[in-house]
């Protein structure tokens, strides 16, 4: 009843407050979003190239009869074969005339349209790749500033830097820049400099002013050079076995997206400072032949053993994954291993068949040696390794065959196969296989996986999208896995599985509605006898959620999120959790002022019980914060356009603990029971 009263409190409040930023992502994006952050909380996050290419698209919309299936892919909001129908049917028909034919397209639903409106157009005008002149006269540049702090001074700012050792010794600020110069998606140049907070700035060992630069050129259709990327970009090779460094999603109640599709060579142009390659890649097509070349050289963070017994050489111990240089130990970390990575693609399409030969060899100047763990017996190690690859697709009336075999330079390998079903216009069905040894080590990979990193993994996948009626929709998949061998907190093999069902209902595009369960199951070490041995155990979570979106009129929409969330129910280690949030989103037609508040409230038993919510911010950046133990959270995100050419974004947001005095951990605690965050960002575009 309590939990009652406080949703309805907070959803009359919300009633008169106003303020959204820029159109939100779909409910499906959102979801996969939280979904990478919950799996990968100890990972670097600030990838913001997906939403650099959905901004690009609005600006510069696909034009779909020129679009080949990559281009398509790069949306990832159509299945591979929503793909292969529309180009058949744009290859039997001819050129469209307007979006309304879409809907003639076998598996295009309206709902589906509706998603894709502002990112493709219809046009029957000659495509042309773009004279050199209009590439480099005709495109729009922009300058992007953003600074964001925490006021609450954490103890690494309170620290005597006279007495102690660990301290963080530069402002509390972080600052990002970005120019950056684009044509369509023909050409594109710029560079990045970031400041993460207690990072020192033109000073210490930060003399260079950032800690953190980038920079790009990337071309596109020039005659045979289908793309050139020179500086940083990403590569993404098959199905993630053996490299996949842009953003790629795993499970979520997007049930059907299981292929891992796009770009071999993709421009990078983000602050995030681990999943990138920095030298010169290039990407030739010739009938239905393509080859990928690329090769770079990069400083990585690593942590360094100095061997002072001269009985071994130097080695390193880990690669760092944070991008923080703070301290003294993270400083001593920066640029210390010398990575350099060559490979390539080469791949042959014929109508419904796509294959592809796909390596990647790597050399360290430092040879990587873990620690003597049971669960890293297995694990990456030397100074020389590689991955190499075949990976196909074939497309057979109503069915999508696809997939990936790897070995590495030891011949450890790795499989993954799937199917993806139009059982009808209204089923679709996926299937995923996977088949990974306890040995098989990659860098940069993301696979269609449990795991973090494809590796140690044996399972299988079945997905089932139907849509009974207009409206309605229902989206399940059920997910059972095996881990051969040891993993981090888990001293012994283990099993696991993982259950997701939901109900979806949008009549019009005011009202959207969805409801979902989820269950995981999975092992993990639980010794409150502290026995020599850990037992292993596996501890169920489960939790339901309700999202309501209603949009008033054109310019205000109201959502409300409710979350329960139960672990290890009624087993030694039980815990509860219960979230639930308002916003109120307001966003005019062709009006200058924009923006969002939500309210929220929540409150778990402890860490184990903890729950994510995706959050409108800034443009390009998104938030997803964790919450447990007791307290009330608030944020207002506001977008104003100065001019055509000016525009200015502030993000305020609270988190206001109930039950405790001490916020984080180590250097990051907080005396006090709020914790705050400010963001201002402006751009100008010439």
């Amino acid at each position: 009843m309590r939990i009652f009263f406080v949703w309805l409190i907070l959803l009359l409040v919300a009633a008169d407050i106003s303020a959204q930023v820029a159109e939100p992502i779909t409910t499906n994006t959102e979801q996969q979003l939280e979904n990478v952050t919950e799996n990968n909380e100890d990972i670097e996050t600030e990838d913001d190239s997906y939403l650099q290419e959905m901004v690009q698209f609005i600006k510069n919309p696909i034009e779909l009869n020129y679009a080949d299936a990559a281009a398509l892919n790069q949306l990832r909001m159509l299945t591979p074969m929503q793909v292969h129908n529309f180009i058949l049917y744009r290859n039997l028909v001819g050129k469209l005339v307007n979006l309304y034919e879409l809907q003639s397209v076998p598996g295009w639903d309206i709902v589906t349209i509706q998603k894709l409106r502002p990112y493709i157009n219809v046009s029957i005008q000659v495509s042309a790749a773009g004279a050199v002149k209009r590439r480099l006269k005709n495109g729009e540049h922009s300058i992007l500033l953003r600074a964001s702090q925490v006021p609450e001074r954490s103890k690494g700012y309170l620290l005597d830097s006279a007495t102690a050792t660990n301290f963080y010794p530069g402002s509390p600020q972080k600052y990002l820049f970005r120019y950056k110069y684009a044509y369509r998606n023909l050409l594109q140049y710029g560079i990045v400099a970031e400041k993460d907070a207690g990072e020192q700035f033109f000073k210490g060992k930060q003399k260079q002013g950032f800690d953190f630069y980038s920079a790009h050129i990337f071309v596109r259709k020039v005659g045979i050079i289908k793309a050139l990327a020179i500086g940083d970009f990403t590569v993404n090779l098959g199905q993630g076995l053996t490299q996949w460094q842009s953003l790629a999603f795993k499970k979520s109640a997007a049930v059907i997206n299981i292929k891992r599709e796009g770009e071999i060579l993709r421009p990078y142009n983000s602050a995030g400072e681990i999943n990138f390659h920095r030298g010169i890649g290039i990407t030739l097509t010739k009938k239905n032949w393509q080859l990928t070349m690329f090769g770079s050289y990069r400083n990585i963070d690593a942590n360094f053993v100095s061997d002072t017994s001269q009985t071994q050489d130097d080695f390193i111990s880990s690669l760092q994954t944070s991008g923080y240089h703070r301290t003294n130990s993270e400083t001593a970390d920066k640029g210390i291993q010398r990575q350099l990575a060559f490979g390539g693609n080469l791949s042959y399409q014929f109508k419904r068949l796509y294959l592809g030969i796909n390596g990647i060899q790597y050399r360290f100047k430092f040879p990587l040696i873990k620690s003597a763990e049971p669960y890293n017996f297995y694990a990456l190690s030397g100074n020389s390794f590689g991955n190499y690859s075949i990976d196909y697709s074939y497309t057979f009336k109503n069915l999508h065959l696809f997939g990936e075999a790897a070995f590495t330079s030891n011949f450890d390998k790795a499989f993954i196969n799937g199917v993806l079903i139009s059982a009808s216009s209204k089923i679709d069905l996926s299937l995923v296989y996977r088949n990974i040894s306890k040995s098989y080590q990659s860098l940069y990979s993301n696979g269609f996986t449990e795991n973090t990193y494809p590796t140690n993994e044996n399972g299988f996948y079945a997905g089932v999208s139907i849509s009974p009626a207009n409206a309605w929709r229902i989206d399940a998949y059920a997910d059972f896995f095996k881990f051969p061998w040891l993993r981090y907190r888990v001293d012994a093999p283990s099993t696991g599985s993982d259950y997701l069902i939901q109900l979806s209902y949008k009549p019009n595009k005011q009202l959207e509605i969805y409801t979902r369960f989820h269950s995981e199951s999975k092992a993990i070490n639980v010794n409150p006898g502290q026995l020599t041995l850990s037992p292993v155990t596996r501890q169920p979570k489960k939790n339901w959620r309700t999202q309501v979106s209603y949009r008033i009129n054109t310019a205000i929409t109201i959502r409300n999120r409710t979350e329960i969330l139960w672990f290890d129910k009624k087993g030694l280690a039980a815990e509860e959790g219960f979230l639930t949030y308002v916003d109120f989103l307001y966003k005019p037609m062709l009006k200058a002022f924009s923006g969002v508040i939500r309210l929220q409230y929540f409150e778990t038993d402890g860490y184990n019980s903890r729950l994510y919510a995706y959050e409108n911010d800034v443009l390009y950046s998104f938030s997803i914060p964790v919450f447990y133990d007791k307290g009330l959270r608030y944020y207002v995100n506001i977008n104003y356009d100065i001019n055509k050419k000016i525009t200015l974004w502030i993000k305020w947001a609270q988190t206001i603990y109930n039950d405790k005095t001490l916020i984080g951990r180590g250097l990051d605690e907080i005396k006090g029971t709020t914790k705050s965050e400010v963001k201002l960002q402006v751009q100008y575009k010439f």
